[in-house]
């Protein structure tokens, strides 16, 4: 017969552990602290921005009293409207689109205030309305933001979390806890871990307070879903957890799945579920259902059409102003290269594109002119792991070209890449045929997307970053896109530049 070894289980934990490990002070998990009240910062500072724009309103519509009053209205309406817009921010993980949420409210406002002048003859659109909505939109933005802004360094310090408990087989707890340490952001604080054996060690690094052993045929199955789902109830209540998190694998499904969210519910804990997908943006997923089941949708975000052309169109434009800005820089670097060292002052190398087409990737020339055949005498002093060449202090560099490095300024070259259509302002990096001919399935995958001057492996760390991490990167790239990123891309980029983080 089926038991649920919850008892036992912990003796054998606390045999091994410390108390404090049980109050959150795992590897993944930090100390009890207050919540952070998103929800009430937000408020606090959407009545601030509706007092301000409110004396605005009253300065500038002084002379129009109605207008005043309509205006006024609309700043004093403003914290209620956005409450109800954007009151929703999930408990967890906050609030999707910082923008599309004010915006939204933004709209309702006007509509209702344009409605309303146009039933008393009040001129509402003019200076004084300009003006609020400008202060309550721009205020509003800039309170998320900051809100938000405030929360991920709480989180990354280990606070503003919740106490969670994980909930699965030992295989799943532990692939849990790989793909949660990926984010330096922990919205959940795993603190211990009820376990369900399925012949696995159990991971080392958070306490196991619980562990339920497998149903056996002929077991009666609604007692035993009773039995389970109050085993993880005692587990949670433990150590104190404000969040239970099924990991995959687990018997936790379908009605049992329910049985344990009511019983979680009662007693205030949230229930989550980690469905073991790595890398998805929230933008990507849609809830649906069909029937009494719930269906996750994830999206498919390749550019194509309209968004395509924006992101050409953004690369052109971009690539010819800075070429032009930048022309007496370019010219004076190119002279600087030819003069210290004798050779080209520009490197053409073969890269594989997008789909896999090869196309002649431009650069300063910051080695010296027989560094290709010099290669093969240091594979062995190589510093990178994986098919990239990488060595820190590369003999074959020139003087200058490690300060051409350092700011990435030898890059300036590929703008001429970007023109011409081989190559974008952001994207996966260019690799070389040699590096391509070794790609498994998953890496290959980079080459969906055209190659980039810039992306998230430069502004992670760039060169001191493994193989592996810099295919996660460019495959949460390539599978993520959206304009909004790249635009953020070129802004991060700007500082990774100037601090040269994981340039040689």
């Amino acid at each position: 017969m089926a038991t649920v070894d919850l008892l036992s289980a912990g003796a054998r934990t606390r045999s091994r552990r410390t108390p404090s490990e049980f109050d959150g002070r795992g590897p993944l998990a930090s100390p009890a602290t207050r919540p952070f009240r998103y929800r009430r910062a937000t408020a606090a500072g959407d009545l601030l921005t509706g007092a301000v724009a409110l004396v605005v309103t009253a300065v500038l519509s002084r002379s129009r009293l109605d207008v005043a009053v309509a205006v006024g209205a609309m700043a004093v309406a403003w914290p209620l409207v956005l409450t109800a817009k954007t009151g929703r921010a999930d408990r967890l993980f906050g609030v999707r689109n910082t923008y599309l949420d004010v915006l939204r409210a933004l709209a309702a406002v006007v509509a209702v205030l344009a409605v309303a002048g146009a039933l008393f003859s009040i001129p509402v659109l003019g200076t004084a309305f300009l003006v609020a909505a400008a202060i309550l939109a721009g205020g509003s933005i800039a309170v998320r933001l900051a809100v938000r802004r405030k929360l991920r360094r709480l989180r990354a310090l280990g606070r503003a979390t919740r106490r969670t408990l994980l909930v699965g087989p030992a295989s799943g707890v532990a692939a849990a806890l790989d793909r949660f340490a990926q984010d330096g952001e922990h919205p959940l604080s795993v603190v211990a871990a009820c376990v369900e054996d399925d012949g696995t060690e159990p991971p080392s690094s958070v306490p196991v307070v619980g562990t339920v052993v497998r149903g056996l045929p002929g077991h009666d199955d609604a007692l035993r879903d009773e039995e389970i789902v109050h085993a993880v109830r005692l587990a949670a209540q433990r150590v104190r957890a404000r969040t239970v998190c099924v990991t995959p694998g687990s018997e936790f499904t379908g009605d049992r799945l329910r049985a344990l969210s009511w019983m979680l519910g009662d007693i205030g804990i949230d229930l989550v579920t980690d469905l073991g997908l790595s890398d998805v943006a929230p933008h990507r997923m849609g809830l649906g259902s069909m029937g009494s089941s719930v269906l996750l949708h994830v999206k498919q975000v390749r550019p194509t059409g309209l968004r395509l052309a924006a992101k050409v169109a953004t690369d052109r434009v971009l690539a010819a102003l800075i070429l032009l800005l930048l022309s007496p820089l370019l010219l004076a670097i190119g002279v600087a290269v030819k003069v210290t060292d004798p050779g080209p002052a520009i490197y053409r190398q073969v890269r594989v594109g997008r789909d896999g087409l090869f196309f002649t990737m431009l650069k300063f020339r910051t080695m010296y002119v027989d560094a290709d055949q010099r290669r093969a005498e240091l594979l062995d002093s190589a510093d990178g792991d994986g098919p990239m060449f990488k060595m820190r202090h590369d003999p074959r560099i020139t003087r200058i070209g490690r300060l051409l490095r350092k700011y990435s300024l030898d890059e300036l070259p590929q703008l001429v890449n970007v023109l011409r259509g081989e190559m974008s302002l952001v994207g996966p990096r260019p690799a070389l045929p040699e590096e391509v001919a070794t790609y498994d399935g998953t890496a290959r995958r980079r080459l969906a997307a055209i190659p980039g001057m810039t992306g998230l492996w430069q502004v992670s760390g760039r060169s001191n970053l493994t193989w592996s991490e810099t295919v996660r990167l460019d495959l949460r790239y390539v599978d993520n896109w959206s304009y909004g990123d790249d635009l953020q891309l070129l802004r991060r980029t700007a500082k990774a530049v100037v601090r040269s983080t994981g340039a040689y």
